[in-house]
């Protein structure tokens, strides 16, 4: 059997969008007036490992990419010249032990002749004073000793805290002199480092937020945006331009150098922003509506949220519906 919809039922069918449509009336808002520039990702500290020691490089374990914690051997340099000088030290130290073994036979041997009567007390002060220098010569050559037992340990060159190897510019065999670099780390820690004209330098303070797109230099997408803070702000502008530091979480997986947009605030204007459920399109062309059911083609901007910006087409007060 076919049923019969009652006039109600069918007032309600055809009042239903109408019941649940809003209307938002159109005033002018203080938006932030954002403007995308090119960030560089850069890590927040550059480490250099160099060698404190002059040498020919026998080890290198420091490769480009790798991950190195603090305290890691990245390379071993050996200068041949301390380990003969160390072999000659040796033997100047025998040589002294000697010397040192027979002042104090001697003065043992005058000791003894003082208590009998048969040597005088000079002699005794002689023989102990000749022994106190060999005492301190051989102190003296142990110490030499130890000076290049330590600059032998420096031939290893040590990563300073936890990176990424960025660059290694010698090769096993290559010959080094003190303060050469041996291998240059990124620290784990990376920022977005951007560049804006100092027109701008007033509007940007420590700790604002700035939105981040998606990856890649000529990526637009302003769907998927990141948040950052800025960390800081150099006090010195170079070439009419102002750097800041951006904190972002998740940049580990980013290349060094790798460029990204970021949309930053450069002062604020004023826009019409309205619901982004009230405008469609239709034949490719953007429409609101009116509450009196008229239609008018409008112009948009730039979405944030769940708000979008009317360029054209709209005037302050006009009230649209939105579903």
């Amino acid at each position: 059997m076919r049923l019969i919809p009652s006039t109600l039922t069918l007032s309600l069918l055809l009042l239903g969008p109408a019941v649940q449509a809003a209307e938002f009336q159109v005033h002018p808002t203080l938006v932030d007036d954002q403007k995308a520039v090119l960030a560089t990702v850069e890590p927040a500290k550059m480490l250099v490992a160099r060698a404190r020691i002059g040498g020919t490089v026998v080890l290198l374990k420091a490769r480009e990419g790798m991950m190195m914690e603090a305290g890691a051997e990245l390379a071993l340099v050996v200068d041949e010249k301390l380990a003969l000088q160390i072999k000659a030290l040796e033997q100047r130290i025998q040589s002294q032990e000697a010397q040192r073994a027979k002042a104090e036979l001697d003065f043992n041997r005058i000791d003894e002749l003082v208590k009998r009567g048969s040597a005088s007390q000079a002699q005794l002060d002689q023989m102990k004073t000749a022994l106190d220098v060999a005492n301190r010569q051989l102190a003296a050559l142990g110490s030499d000793r130890d000076v290049i037992l330590q600059q032998t340990a420096e031939g290893t060159v040590r990563a300073s805290g936890n990176g990424r190897v960025l660059t290694v510019p010698v090769a096993e065999g290559s010959v080094v002199m003190p303060g050469e670099t041996i291998a240059t780390l990124a620290e784990d820690t990376y920022i977005l480092r951007l560049q804006l004209p100092e027109r701008h330098a007033r509007f940007m303070r420590t700790g604002d937020q700035v939105r981040i797109g998606g990856r890649g230099a000529m990526s637009s997408d302003r769907e998927a945006l990141q948040t950052g803070t800025v960390r800081v702000v150099y006090p010195e502008i170079k070439g009419g331009r102002v750097v800041a530091d951006v904190a972002v979480d998740a940049l580990g997986d980013y290349f060094v150098g790798e460029r990204t947009r970021v949309y930053v605030s450069t002062g604020t204007r004023e826009a019409f922003m309205v619901p982004r459920a009230s405008v469609y399109v239709r034949s490719g062309i953007t429409f609101v509506r009116f509450p009196d059911g008229r239609e008018i083609v409008v112009r948009t901007g730039e979405t944030r949220g769940d708000s979008i910006e009317i360029l054209s087409g709209l005037a302050a007060g006009d009230t649209v519906v939105t579903p």
